[in-house]
C-alpha cells in the first residue's frame, strides 16, 4: 500500500444539526368536516391575541435560540398555508400569522443517522488563497430520521503545507429553498436557491421532488470545464422515492443557484454514475455501473442522456471479486485519468482501489491496482455498516491526491495519498 497520510481529523453524524422542517397535514377533509389543516388555523383564529401571544413565546422560548431567523421561517410558512386557505386577505397580527406557521414546521435533525460518502472539488471562489492553497467544497451524504439522505456542504483549505483545515460550522444550518409552496411537489427539472444570507456550510439540499422523496444519495461532484471555457459544478447522485431509484444531475456556477435535473437514459436507471471533467473527443463521458458488477465507459452528447456503455473493469483480484464501482469523478492527470473505485470482497468488506485509463480513449485500461490502496482497519471497522470505506470523489492537490472518505457509512475521513507511489501501486 502507498504511504497515505491520513490526517485526525474525523466528521461524525450529529444529532445537534437541526433545521426547520415543513409539517405536511392533509389540505382537503376525508369527509363532510374541515381538514386537520383547517381545524389547527380555526383554532388559533379563534384565540384571543393574549393567547396567542403565550402561546408563541412558549414555542419561541423552546426554539427560537435553535434555529436561524426562526420568526421569519414561521411567517414564510404561515404565507404557504395562506395561499392553500386564501387567508391573505385577512388582517391578522404578526404572532397569530407566526404561531399558525409554528403547527405546520417540525425539527428535522438531518444528520442524526449517519455523515458519509463525501465528495470534493475546487471552491469557485479561490480568492486571498497563498500560493499552492487552495479553497475546497466538500458534498456529504446526510442521513436523519426515516433514513432520508439530504446533500450537506462543508468548506476547507487544504495548505501549501499539505495539511487540511477546515471551516467552521455555522451554528445554523438552513434548506436550499426551492421559492415555491413545498406541498406542491414538482415533477422533472427543478431550481434550488441558497439563501442569500447563509454559508455553503450551512446549507442542506432537502429531497423534493416525488422521485427523491426517499433521498438524494451519493453525491459525486466535478468542476466540468467546458469547451467554450467555461467552468461549471456538476454533480450526480441518485434519487430514491423508496421503491425506484434513478440518476439525476446537479449543476451550479456559483453554489448559490442549484439546478435538479432528471437524467435520462438506460444507463440512468442504474447508481454510481461519474462524469468526467470535460468532453474528451468531443463526446461527454461518464463511468456507470450498468450491471451492478462491472464498470463502464457511457458515452454522450448531451450532459443529461445516457446509454449504453462499454465494458472496461471487471472484478479480478480477491478485494473485488463481488463487485466494482467507481468512487468519483475520473481525475485528469499527465499520466491518463486516475480512477478511483471501490471493491466489494469476502465479508463484503469495501476497499478503495484504482485504475488508469488512457488519456485520448478511456476505454484503454493502462494499469489497475492488484491490491487496494486504502481498506478498513482496526480503527475505521465499526459503524452503521461495517468494513466499509468508501469515497464519491477525490482531486489532485500538488503530487497527492486529496481524498475524503466514509468510513463504516457513520463517518468522514480525510488522506493524502501520493500520486507516484500509487501509480507505482499498478500493474
Amino acid at each position: 500500500m502507498p504511504a497515505i497520510k491520513t490526517l485526525p481529523l474525523r466528521l461524525n453524524a450529529d444529532p445537534s444539526r437541526v433545521v426547520v422542517r415543513p409539517f405536511h397535514l392533509g389540505w382537503h377533509a376525508n369527509g363532510s368536516g374541515p381538514s386537520r389543516t383547517e381545524r389547527i388555523v380555526a383554532a388559533v383564529l379563534a384565540m384571543s391575541e393574549r393567547e396567542t401571544q403565550k402561546q408563541l413565546a412558549h414555542v419561541l422560548t423552546d426554539f427560537e435560540a435553535r434555529h436561524w431567523q426562526t420568526r421569519r421561517v414561521f411567517m414564510t410558512r404561515y404565507a404557504e398555508i395562506a395561499a392553500v386557505l386564501k387567508l391573505e386577505d385577512r388582517q391578522l397580527s404578526d404572532a397569530r400569522c407566526q404561531l399558525i406557521g409554528a403547527y405546520f414546521c417540525h425539527e428535522y435533525s438531518y444528520a442524526a443517522a449517519a455523515l458519509m460518502n463525501p465528495s470534493v472539488v475546487p471552491h469557485p471562489d479561490q480568492s486571498g488563497m497563498p500560493r499552492d492553497s487552495c479553497r475546497i467544497v466538500m458534498s456529504l451524504r446526510a442521513v436523519g430520521e426515516g433514513h432520508i439522505s439530504s446533500i450537506a456542504f462543508r468548506e476547507g483549505i487544504i495548505t501549501h503545507s499539505g495539511d487540511f483545515q477546515l471551516a467552521t460550522e455555522p451554528p445554523f444550518a438552513t434548506a436550499a429553498d426551492a421559492q415555491e409552496a413545498e406541498d406542491h411537489i414538482p415533477e422533472g427539472q427543478v431550481t434550488i436557491f441558497r439563501h442569500k444570507d447563509s454559508t455553503l456550510s450551512g446549507t442542506v439540499i432537502f429531497p423534493i421532488t416525488d422521485a427523491q422523496a426517499n433521498g438524494l444519495e451519493d453525491l459525486r461532484l466535478v468542476e466540468f470545464h467546458h469547451e467554450d471555457g467555461r467552468k461549471e459544478w456538476l454533480g450526480t447522485y441518485t434519487a430514491y422515492n423508496g421503491r425506484q431509484i434513478q440518476s439525476e444531475m446537479m449543476r451550479t456556477s456559483d453554489f448559490r443557484t442549484f439546478d435538479l435535473l432528471p437524467m435520462t437514459g438506460s444507463a440512468a436507471r442504474n447508481k454510481g454514475m461519474a462524469l468526467f471533467s470535460r468532453q474528451v473527443n468531443g463526446k461527454y463521458m461518464m463511468i456507470g455501473r450498468q450491471d451492478g458488477e462491472n464498470l463502464y465507459l457511457i458515452t454522450s452528447d448531451s450532459l443529461t442522456d445516457w446509454g449504453e456503455g462499454v465494458q472496461i473493469l471487471t472484478p479480478q483480484y480477491p478485494w473485488e471479486l463481488v463487485q466494482i464501482g467507481n468512487c468519483g469523478a475520473p481525475i485528469e492527470l499527465d499520466e491518463g485519468w486516475l480512477l478511483l473505485t471501490h471493491g466489494v470482497g469476502a465479508m463484503r468488506e469495501y476497499s478503495i482501489g484504482a485504475a488508469l485509463l488512457d488519456k485520448d480513449d478511456p476505454s484503454k485500461v493502462l494499469r489497475r491496482c492488484k491490491e487496494p490502496i486504502l481498506k478498513a482497519s482496526e480503527d475505521n471497522r465499526e459503524g452503521y455498516v461495517p468494513n466499509v470505506v468508501y469515497t464519491c470523489g477525490a482531486m489532485k492537490h500538488g503530487n497527492n491526491i486529496f481524498m475524503p472518505y466514509g468510513v463504516a457509512d457513520s463517518s468522514v475521513a480525510f488522506a493524502f495519498v501520493p500520486i507516484e507511489e500509487m501509480l507505482a501501486l499498478m500493474e
